[in-house]
């Protein structure tokens, strides 16, 4: 008696499997025709209406003029990073200095490093959000981001905003944005 209401349970079991996959197959393939999306399919969110690619590229295309200026700052701001984590490794190198000198040297070439990854991770999102260019600088007292002037406006600053603080952890009023 119980060898039979195994099978009859497992029999009703394996039935009411094979109607749910019979109408989820039913389902699946109307939705499937009525759709006329495809996946991997994508558009862009803030794509402008009736544009092309060329008029994109012209619009976001920086003067020469200001390719140079972004380039010549990076220079800048690189030489002066690592003018500061040289001379901290020269107050460690050197023998006569104090361990007070060396820990102090040791703090803020710690802190120079750490800045400069923040900076290259905030400018690499705010490039990802859509700007052609953008420099970041962090200091104690607060972040500048500067972003070519064309590109301005009121929802570009909420995005430079987002970007600043989603990885440092700073007050609106202490983020600067510049237009070049």
């Amino acid at each position: 008696m119980k060898f039979q209401k195994k099978h009859i349970i497992s029999a009703a079991l394996i039935l009411a499997l094979g109607a749910a996959v019979y109408v989820n197959w039913q389902f699946g393939a109307q939705g499937a025709q009525k759709s006329s999306k495809e996946l991997g399919a994508a558009s862009y969110v803030n794509a402008t209406v009736g544009s092309t690619c060329d008029e994109a590229v012209k619009t976001s295309a920086l003067s020469e003029e200001q390719r140079n200026f972004f380039a010549s700052e990076r220079t800048k701001r690189q030489a002066a990073q690592d003018k500061i984590i040289d001379k901290a490794k020269d107050v460690l190198d050197l023998d006569s200095s104090t361990e007070e000198e060396k820990s102090e040297a040791q703090k803020s070439a710690a802190q120079i490093i750490k800045y400069f990854s923040l900076q290259e991770s905030i400018e690499s999102i705010i490039k990802a959000k859509g700007f052609s260019e953008c420099l970041c600088y962090i200091s104690d007292m607060g972040v500048t981001v500067i972003v070519p002037q064309k590109e301005l406006n009121d929802t570009a600053a909420l995005l430079i905003d987002d970007a600043v603080t989603s990885h440092y952890k700073v007050s609106y009023d202490k983020i600067s944005i510049v237009g070049s």
